[in-house]
C-alpha cells in the first residue's frame, strides 16, 4: 500500500555521466525526428487528398457544365459529412482545382495520361499555404517549382516566402540554360530545372583557380560545401571515373552525383573557360555512357550539367540542337583575388596601423 501513496519523484544523483547524457540526448533527437516525419507524413497526405480533389473536379466541372452553385454545394456536403474537420470550405476546394490545374496546364499531357499525373513527392516537404502563396503568385510553373526548392533547401515561413516573392529573386537570378523541356517528360523536366541555378558560389574556395584540375581538386576537398551549393538531393557518387572502351580509348567525366528526389544521376563537367559548342558534345557522350552504364531500371534519366565560367545563352541553346540528352550549362563565381602589381600599390599592414594610431591620438586630444 505504500507504494501507492502520493509522492515527489526525486532525481537520483548516481544516474549521470557520459552515457547517461548520450542515451538522453539520442532519444530526444529520435523523438524530434519521428515528430517531422510524422508532421510530414500528415501534410503529405492531406496534399495529395487536394491533388486527387482538384483531378477529379477538373476532369467533371466543365464536362458537366455546373455552374458557380456548385462549389458551395459541395463545400455544405463535405461539411455536413465530417463535421468538425477544417478544409471544406468553398475557397479551398476552389484553391485544389486551381492548383492541380496550374501544375497541369499542357492540354496533351492531361488528355493522354491524368490517371498518371501524381503529385511530385517533393510538395509534401512544404505546407499547404505555402503552395497556394506559390501557385497563385507565380507566373509560370517554373517559377513555382523555383519557389517550392528554394523553400525547401532554406525552409522559409509563408512570410519569408511571401517576401521572395515580392522581391521576385526568380526573375532576377540568373538560370541554368537547359534543353530538358524537349527532352524530359513533364512534369519531370520541371522538377529538374528546379534543381538546377546559375550562378554557383564558388567563394568559399580560398586559392586562386587557373587550371580545371585545380577546381575540381577544390571542390573535391570542399565536397561538404559544393554539396550545399548544389542543393538538397545531391549525393557524391565520384570523380574521374574513367570510362574504358573496347577499343582502348578512354574517357573522364569530371564528378558523378546521384539526386535521391530526381532519382537520376547527374554527370557534372566543369570548365574554367567560357562556354563553347564543343563541351555539349562531349557531355551528350558521358551522359550516355552513364545511362548505358550505370542507370538502373527504376532510374529516371541521367542528366548532364556543365558549369563553366560564362556563357552566351544563344550559344548554348544553337549548341543543343541536335543533342539527344537532357543537358545544362551554368555559371559560378569565385573569390576575386588581387593581382600582386595591383597589392604593391596597396598600403602595407604597417602603414595602416600607423595611420589607425594617428588617428586614435588626435581623437584623444
Amino acid at each position: 500500500m505504500a507504494n501507492n501513496r502520493p509522492a515527489f519523484v526525486k532525481r537520483d544523483i548516481t544516474i549521470a555521466g557520459k552515457e547517461y547524457a548520450h542515451l538522453l540526448n539520442a532519444l530526444k533527437e529520435r523523438f524530434r525526428r519521428s515528430q517531422v516525419k510524422a508532421a510530414v507524413k500528415v501534410n503529405t497526405s492531406m496534399l495529395e487528398y487536394y491533388w486527387l480533389m482538384g483531378q477529379d473536379i477538373s476532369r467533371l466541372y466543365e464536362a458537366a457544365k455546373w455552374g458557380s452553385a456548385f462549389f458551395d454545394c459541395l463545400s455544405l456536403d463535405l461539411k455536413t459529412a465530417f463535421p468538425g474537420q477544417s478544409g471544406f470550405s468553398v475557397t479551398n476546394i476552389k484553391y485544389a482545382k486551381r492548383w492541380y490545374e496550374f501544375y497541369n496546364q499542357d492540354n496533351t499531357i492531361r488528355q493522354q495520361a491524368v490517371d498518371e499525373f501524381e503529385m511530385p513527392t517533393d510538395f509534401g516537404l512544404i505546407p499547404w499555404g505555402h503552395h497556394i502563396e506559390i501557385f497563385t503568385r507565380s507566373k509560370s510553373v517554373n517559377e513555382a517549382l523555383f519557389y517550392i526548392e528554394e523553400t525547401i533547401h532554406n525552409s522559409w515561413s509563408r512570410s519569408e516566402l511571401g517576401a521572395k516573392i515580392d522581391d521576385n529573386i526568380y526573375g532576377k537570378q540568373g538560370r541554368a540554360i537547359t534543353n530538358f523541356d524537349e527532352k524530359l517528360p513533364a512534369p519531370y523536366s520541371g522538377l529538374a530545372k528546379a534543381i538546377l541555378r546559375s550562378p554557383y558560389d564558388f567563394r568559399f574556395i580560398d586559392k586562386k583557380i587557373i587550371t580545371e584540375k585545380q577546381l575540381e581538386d577544390e571542390l573535391a576537398a570542399n565536397i561538404t560545401r559544393f554539396l550545399l551549393e548544389l542543393g538538397q538531393g545531391f549525393a557524391y557518387v565520384g570523380r574521374q571515373m574513367e570510362l574504358k572502351m573496347p577499343k582502348g580509348q578512354t574517357f573522364v567525366p569530371d564528378m558523378i552525383f546521384y539526386h535521391t528526389r530526381l532519382k537520376s544521376y547527374i554527370v557534372c563537367e566543369l570548365k574554367v573557360v567560357p562556354f563553347i559548342p564543343d563541351f555539349a558534345g562531349k557531355l551528350n557522350f558521358y551522359v550516355s555512357a552513364v545511362d548505358e552504364l550505370m542507370k538502373q531500371p527504376d532510374d529516371n534519366p541521367t542528366i548532364g550539367l556543365l558549369i563553366c565560367k560564362s556563357k552566351d545563352d544563344t550559344v548554348v541553346e544553337w549548341s543543343f540542337r541536335g543533342m539527344n540528352q537532357p543537358l545544362g550549362v551554368a555559371e559560378y563565381k569565385l573569390k576575386e583575388f588581387i593581382s600582386e602589381k595591383a597589392a604593391k600599390l596597396l598600403p602595407s599592414e604597417a602603414e595602416l596601423q600607423s595611420v589607425i594610431d594617428t588617428y586614435d591620438d588626435i581623437s584623444e586630444d
